[in-house]
Parts: C-alpha cells; sequence; structure tokens
C-alpha cells in the first residue's frame, strides 16, 4: 500500500494527532522511559496547546501518514540552518514492520530536495536500539551525543543522528 503526507492544519486535526502521540507513547516507551516521564513529555511537547505553540510560532510542520486516508503514525518536521529537523516519527504498533517507515522517509527526501536542504537531522533515545538499528539501515549516522534537561527532573539522553540527501 502506498503512505500519502497528509499536512495537518486543523484544530480537529491537531486534537486528533495529540490523541494519536499519547496512544503510541504509552504503547511504546513504556520499555524505555517511565510512565511519569511519558506524561510529562506528551503534555510538554505533544499536547493540543504544545502542539499549536510549535506549529504557529515555531515553523514545525505536523503530517499524518495515511494509508487510504486512514492516519498510521506521523511525523513532525521544521527546516532549519540548510536542513530538515525531523523532531517526530512515529508509527501506530500494528502498522511497524509493513514498509511504511521507508516510504515516509523517501518522502522526507524529496521534501528536502525540494526545498534545497542538504540533510535531514533527528535526535534519539540512547536506549532506543532498535528505533537507531532503522536509523541507521536508512542511511543515518550518530554525529555526537545530547543530554537535554526538559524539567521536573526529567532528562532526554540522545543521540544526534543525520542524513546527508
Amino acid at each position: 500500500m502506498q503512505l500519502s503526507l497528509m499536512k495537518i492544519d486543523t484544530e480537529k486535526e491537531i486534537a486528533s494527532l495529540a490523541h494519536l502521540a499519547s496512544e503510541i507513547w504509552h504503547e511504546y516507551f513504556i520499555t524505555i522511559i517511565s510512565n511519569e516521564q511519558i506524561d510529562y513529555m506528551i503534555e510538554k511537547f505533544q499536547s493540543v496547546p504544545a502542539l499549536t505553540d510549535q506549529m504557529t510560532n515555531q515553523d514545525y510542520e505536523y503530517y499524518f501518514m495515511t494509508i487510504q486516508d486512514n492516519p498510521v503514525g506521523y511525523l513532525g518536521v521544521k527546516p532549519e540552518e540548510g536542513k530538515l529537523f525531523l523532531s517526530k516519527f512515529y508509527i501506530q504498533q500494528e502498522h511497524r514492520g509493513k514498509g511504511y517507515a521507508s516510504q515516509a522517509m523517501e518522502l522526507l527526501v524529496d521534501i528536502c530536495r525540494n526545498r534545497n536542504l542538504a540533510a535531514i537531522w533527528l535526535t534519539v533515545n540512547r536506549h532506543n536500539t532498535s528505533t537507531i538499528a532503522v536509523y541507521e539501515k536508512k542511511g543515518f549516522k550518530t554525529v555526537r551525543t545530547q543530554a537535554a534537561d526538559i524539567g521536573n527532573g526529567f532528562v532526554m539522553d540522545d543521540y544526534v543522528m543525520e542524513k546527508e540527501i
């Protein structure tokens, strides 16, 4: 099946995105970070107010990844300094392993080419080994590590990875 990107624009779409984010984060990240940190990060980065602020004031773009107009995941990007920051890239559990991440990555490369952006970069939790392996398979290389204090006693302990276009 062919994956499409549907740009998120309306308040209703933002609310659907926040719901999808909460669902995916609670299912996926529970083996990597605590439930308390998941709740905190969803509220801080993936709630309706946070998403609205990012899209309105910080130049983020969010897209549903869809199959036959049904969302199977979502991604968030932000062009900055000649590169595309891939801030969010999540697929629902029942849709993983079907090639949708590869199709989405091809669409992201197309976005970069159309906007004359030289690379895609992202951050990934250092303990998220399966996702790191996927990014490496897609041509991403680790360029550095970083630890970011996100408040409330929580730290994002990440690798910064980049793929040249």
